[in-house]
């Protein structure tokens, strides 16, 4: 059963947020190695329930926070989500090194991720 594997909070000021939720809950934050400004968000140990994610510049000003799920098969799971009334609003793209990764709306308007892993995705 697919779950939620991650997490993203855009920011209007990336830096004065990780300074927030590292003084109120701890988190690691990590600057990732790929071709955007995103920083890695570790909230636990491995192995403890939870989820981590990720942070990055806030691109609009109704940028939701957004959780992402793990499918097996990101093009079957587009065509389900569009045949249960969802809609794709940024199509699949490649995450260099991780995986497929696209952004659907459901029927209530929500905005959520979905991603296949695949380390040869480029």
């Amino acid at each position: 059963m697919p779950r939620p594997i991650h997490f993203e909070i855009p920011a209007e000021n990336p830096e004065r947020a990780m300074q927030f939720y590292s003084n109120v809950f701890g988190w690691k934050f990590n600057k990732w190695a790929g071709p955007m400004d995103y920083w890695v968000i570790s909230t636990g140990q491995p192995g403890e329930p939870g989820i981590d994610g990720g942070l990055m510049p806030r691109r609009d000003p109704n940028q939701p926070c957004v959780n992402t799920v793990g499918v097996a098969n990101i093009d079957q799971s587009l065509g389900a989500i569009e045949g249960g009334g969802g809609t794709c609003v940024v199509p699949k793209m490649a995450v260099p090194g991780v995986g497929w990764l696209a952004y659907c709306k459901d029927t209530e308007g929500h905005i959520f991720g979905i991603m296949q892993m695949d380390p040869t995705a480029a």
